[in-house]
């Protein structure tokens, strides 16, 4: 009678996992995407982060990155926008670009923090863009 158990302990913990992972792949299966329950990331979210959109600037607003976010001049001209603790990463030439410096056109700029760092519009621009901006007046 005794030696039954530790079988009977083994059977039901093994019994218990089992329905927990059966009742959580159903409940994965069920999940309405983009909600709470989706296992994966929203379409909208990699889209934002994955992908590079067009964005176009009409002259003299500011376009303000938040950390990451990576942009590149493919039209116009436009002026780099620091903070106190530094330019815009450009990672095509390896340098840090200060505030009021110009933006050579096809270099990959990276916004390292989000502190206020971005490109000034001095001609209508079109960028390409991947991550979060804030198009703002001067």
């Amino acid at each position: 009678r005794r030696r039954g158990w530790p079988l009977l302990v083994v059977a039901a913990l093994l019994s218990g996992l089992l329905t927990g992972l059966l009742v959580g792949r159903v409940a994965a299966q069920n999940a309405e995407p983009g909600t709470g329950g989706d296992p994966l990331v929203s379409k909208s979210y990699v889209d934002l982060v994955a992908l590079y959109r067009v964005v176009e600037v009409p002259a003299g607003r500011k376009v303000i990155g938040e950390a990451g976010t990576e942009l590149v001049v493919r039209g116009g001209q436009a002026t780099a926008i620091d903070s106190a603790l530094g330019g815009l990463l450009d990672v095509t030439a390896g340098t840090d670009i200060r505030g009021g410096t110009r933006i050579p056109p096809n270099h990959l700029l990276v916004v390292p923090r989000s502190d206020g760092r971005g490109l000034f519009a001095v001609t209508d621009l079109v960028l390409m863009v991947k991550g979060r901006i804030t198009i703002a007046e001067p």
